[in-house]
């Protein structure tokens, strides 16, 4: 018997998420992975370092209780309406185990009984949907975006009968990764009416869009508004994120989390990150305009740029491949992300870091574009 025969088949087969480089040299102006340049606020370090203390050795609240009460207040409803998770990718996994069917072994699964079992969402979007599903031995229906990654209409939706209404489980990233296109409340309203099984609308980059869907968690008894204080809040490192809902729902994943699943660091920096939300909606404008002017200078280098409510750009280069983009800016000591599939092989996408951040990623565009041609 070998190591390799004591795995399951499933996770022999699967292919694990694979998250953006991390640094491993010195001096890399790190815009690959969509965090916050600007670090938390001076309070929430503060709150922090002030718990560094005897508490250490004591289990955090199990429900973080006192996190749940100041999100229920930010957005109007009950403690009961919200989950917090090890960030908002936990959100997505429990959601996977609550509320889909492993797929049936042995036989191929018709109407219903497939439909119970199928993890739904666009395509491209967050890489993680599909290794979610993947563990869970479930089915996957991935659909494609538009070729401008909007999303496409009921109507074409039915016409086309590639969408399944009756899915366990629909995930929208809105805005969208990683394209970065918004999507209006309106016509995701329209969306999660169609659907009769649960929606999860993964709203990790709404704080840098110009609306949000928060609300149809509230008004529909099978939405789920997933966020995380990682891309828009300087806590990546604390993994903290949540999901609004019905109490049904949400009491049903609160079944199935880890008994401590947020560290008590995280929940005290993500209580102090509320008690401050100044400071960080004027982050949020600064990151807004620097990604506004990015897209103007790059534009006139040659660049295609789509419009962006996140705080990332999807670029097509002129010129050479994306691929060998991403080397030319790695020599030049600046990381961006590139996607192996054929949706948006042929962009980059870039995260807005500081405006210096932003004129040094020109500066060294220029100097690629300058030997290109």
């Amino acid at each position: 018997m070998t190591p390799q025969s004591l795995i399951r088949p499933l996770v022999r087969k699967l292919h694990a998420y694979v998250p953006g480089e991390q640094p491993k040299i010195q001096g890399l102006i790190k815009l690959n992975t969509n965090e916050n340049p600007f670090p938390p606020s001076p309070k929430v370090l503060a709150a922090v370092k002030a718990a560094t203390d005897g508490r250490l050795r004591l289990y955090p609240n199990p429900a973080a209780d006192r996190l749940r009460a100041k999100l229920a207040k930010l957005h109007r409803c009950k403690p009961e309406n919200i989950l917090v998770g090890n960030g908002s990718d936990e959100v997505l996994a429990l959601a996977v185990r609550a509320f889909v069917e492993p797929a049936p072994r042995g036989r191929r699964s018709r109407g219903a009984a497939r439909a119970r079992s199928t993890v739904q969402y666009f395509t491209p979007s967050y890489s993680l949907y599909p290794v979610l599903a993947d563990i869970h031995g479930a089915m996957r229906n991935p659909v494609s975006l538009r070729p401008d990654f909007t999303l496409p209409a009921l109507p074409e939706l039915k016409r086309r009968r590639i969408w399944n209404f009756n899915a366990a489980l629909t995930f929208v990233t809105t805005p969208n990764a990683p394209s970065g296109r918004g999507y209006t409340t309106q016509e995701l309203d329209r969306l999660c009416r169609a659907q009769r099984g649960v929606v999860v609308l993964d709203e990790a980059y709404a704080d840098f869009a110009n609306e949000n869907a928060l609300r149809l968690a509230l008004k529909h008894d099978h939405v789920l508004v997933a966020r995380t204080f990682s891309k828009a809040y300087s806590l990546c490192f604390q993994r903290v994120g949540y999901c609004v809902g019905h109490p049904e729902l949400i009491a049903a994943l609160h079944k199935i989390r880890d008994s401590y699943n947020v560290n008590g660091l995280g929940q005290i920096a993500a209580e102090a990150t509320l008690d401050d939300l100044a400071y960080y909606r004027a982050n949020f404008a600064r990151i807004i305009a620097t990604r506004e002017q990015l897209a103007r200078d790059l534009t006139r280098l040659g660049f295609r740029m789509f419009p962006s409510s996140t705080n990332f750009l999807l670029a097509q280069p002129p010129g050479p491949p994306a691929s060998e983009w991403l080397r030319k800016l790695r020599e030049r000591k600046i990381l961006v992300r590139w996607f192996d599939q054929p949706e948006v092989r042929q962009y980059l996408r870039i995260t807005i870091g500081t405006p210096a951040e932003a004129r040094a990623l020109v500066r060294a565009v220029r100097e690629i574009l300058s030997r290109v041609q």
